[in-house]
Formats: C-alpha cells, sequence, structure tokens
C-alpha cells in the first residue's frame, strides 16, 4: 500500500508552520500542496507549486523530497493521525531524501514517521551526505498488516537521536513511496512544538539563570 494514490494539483493557501523552541526549528508542510517538491522552500524560497518564498531557515530539500496532502483534506495521501495534523514529507524516487542546512545542526535531530517498510536515518557532517557519518537511526515498520481502514498509514513513531558536533545534512532512507516524515526537527532529539534545547543549551540556560537568581539576590539583600 502506497502513500499516494494519485496525483493532485492541490494547494492549501496556508501559512507554513515554523516552529522555534529555545534554538530548535520544527519543519512543518502546512500550505505546500500534493505531491509537491518541497525545494528551497525552507531556505527563503519557492516550493515546487510556486508557494512561497517560504521561511529563512537555511534547509535544502533534495529534488525527490515531496510534500503530501491527505485524502480526508482533499489530497492523495493515505494517511491518517500525523501530530501536525496536516500535510507530510516523503518521496517517490530514489533510495532517500535529503536535506542540506549549511548553517549546520548542532546537539540533536528528531522526526515523526510511519511507514511499512523498514527504513533509516543517517546524519553527516558536510552537505549531501557527505563527510563524517555522526549518526543513524534504524526504523521499524510501524504499519499495522490491514491498516487502519482507508487511510493506510494510521501510526506515527517519535524518533530522534543525539549526536556530537555539526551536521550539515540528514539522508531519509527507505522505500520510496512507503514512508513519510513529519514535524522534522532541527537541534533536538525530540520532535515537535514541545522540542527541548540538548543538554548543552540546557546547561548555558541553567548558568544564565544561576547569574540571575544570585543578582537578583545581591539586590534584595541591600
Amino acid at each position: 500500500m502506497n502513500f499516494g494514490k494519485i496525483v493532485l494539483p492541490l494547494a492549501f493557501f496556508v501559512a507554513s508552520s515554523v516552529v522555534a523552541s529555545a534554538g530548535s526549528i520544527t519543519l512543518n508542510m502546512a500550505g505546500l500542496g500534493d505531491s509537491v517538491g518541497i525545494g528551497n522552500y525552507f531556505n527563503g524560497g519557492l516550493a515546487a507549486n510556486g508557494y512561497g518564498p517560504g521561511p529563512n531557515d537555511g534547509v535544502v530539500f533534495s529534488a525527490n523530497s515531496l510534500s503530501i496532502i491527505s485524502l480526508l483534506q482533499g489530497g492523495s495521501g493515505n494517511f491518517n493521525g500525523n501530530p501536525s495534523n496536516g500535510p507530510i514529507a516523503f518521496f517517490l524516487t530514489g533510495g532517500a531524501d535529503t536535506i542540506d542546512v549549511a548553517a549546520g545542526i548542532n546537539g540533536g535531530f528528531s522526526f515523526f514517521y510511519s511507514s511499512s517498510q523498514a527504513g533509516s536515518i543517517s546524519v553527516w557532517s558536510g552537505l549531501d551526505g557527505t563527510g563524517t557519518e555522526l549518526a543513524t537511526l534504524n526504523l521499524g515498520a510501524n504499519t499495522p498488516a490491514n491498516g487502519c481502514g482507508p487511510e493506510y498509514y494510521c501510526n506515527w513513531t517519535a524518533e530522534g537521536v543525539n549526536f556530537t558536533g555539526t551536521a550539515e545534512s540528514v539522508n531519509f532512507g527507505g522505500s520510496a513511496n512507503l514512508i513519510g516524515f513529519d514535524e522534522i526537527t532541527l537541534n533536538s532529539s525530540i520532535p515537535g512544538p514541545s522540542a527541548t534545547p540538548e543538554p548543552s543549551s540546557l546547561i548555558l540556560l541553567g548558568t544564565g539563570l544561576i547569574g540571575l537568581v544570585g543578582t537578583l539576590r545581591r539586590k534584595l539583600a541591600r
């Protein structure tokens, strides 16, 4: 069973959701249309349907990376119940799609996924999946044998990974048209709007709060 049943030239003209939380950035596909190339949308550019310019988060999706809208929302996507309740990212060709982040991803990376076949994620120090592999995740199939009624892909699993160093690209691997991704989150191993900073950021934040408390105590003691 595939994610996309048919291709429809639809576009939902609503604001794309990019949620920032303490240094993390969550990319949702809202507004990008059905089976539409994501492209440079999250790099302050346009999606393949001409929608944009999008937020300038410095994220470029490979040419085979597409957004797709659920059948329940008028698109061709064979899924439901995803955390963002909007379009998701998937691919129809090749063994993986890729995101490039020239400014770097630090500390962690996360997402939700649904798949009927095994997949994998690899985090790389260079652009286009080059350099040193900083982290990898194996993704198991999480879709039940008989699906969930008409919308086959209904189970969404949160996955994330911490790593040392700065990453410039991530490969999303799996079987084409059999795996989808939602709420892709940079700089955190917890996906979505609830994302929190990685430990190094928390330490810096804690140090700042300690300094602030000390200053307040000195002022109160006067």
